[in-house]
């Protein structure tokens, strides 16, 4: 019962990566983390609130096809945020905080479902509507990254002419 999703999903995640990426390309980088993180804080109750084992294998799959493939543009749109100067490091540092405090989401959310005796859908539920609403809120306010130029801004050091 658990694998058979978890598989399907992750191919749908793969392949929804691409899906898109294309329309980063189009359209923007804010918008293809922002229209996902929207259509998935709509697909959340569909699976969390019900005992049904069809759609919670289907609105799990559908959550990683959007919420999941927002993810493809992380690499591009931290590495944009950045200077050439401390781009890696930056990119590098924002997205292992992410991890960082990721890390605190399962005890969380097992406090709430065991101890608060709330089950484990609700604090899921509650969990990813406000977490992509938050990074829908982020995104927006931020720059479009969409064909920045990656070139330094400052120059670290002199390249030594030669004789």
């Amino acid at each position: 019962m658990v694998a058979t999703p978890l598989f399907w999903a992750n191919i749908i995640v793969f392949f929804a990566s691409g899906l898109w990426g294309a329309v980063s390309d189009r359209f923007g980088r804010r918008w293809a983390i922002i229209i996902p993180c929207t259509i998935g804080i709509f697909i959340s109750p569909i699976y969390l609130l019900t005992s049904d084992p069809v759609w919670i294998v289907t609105g799990f799959i559908l959550q990683a096809f959007f919420a999941g493939g927002k993810d493809s543009q992380n690499p591009s749109y931290l590495s944009e945020r950045f200077p050439t100067e401390v781009r890696a490091t930056a990119a590098g540092f924002v997205y292992h905080q992410g991890a960082i405090w990721g890390g605190f989401v399962a005890p969380i959310i097992a406090y709430f479902a065991v101890d608060q005796q709330m089950g484990f859908a609700m604090p899921m539920l509650i969990g990813t509507a406000s977490c992509l609403a938050i990074l829908i809120l982020a995104v927006f306010l931020g720059p479009e990254t969409k064909g920045m130029e990656l070139s330094p801004d400052i120059e670290v050091l002199k390249a030594a002419e030669v004789p």
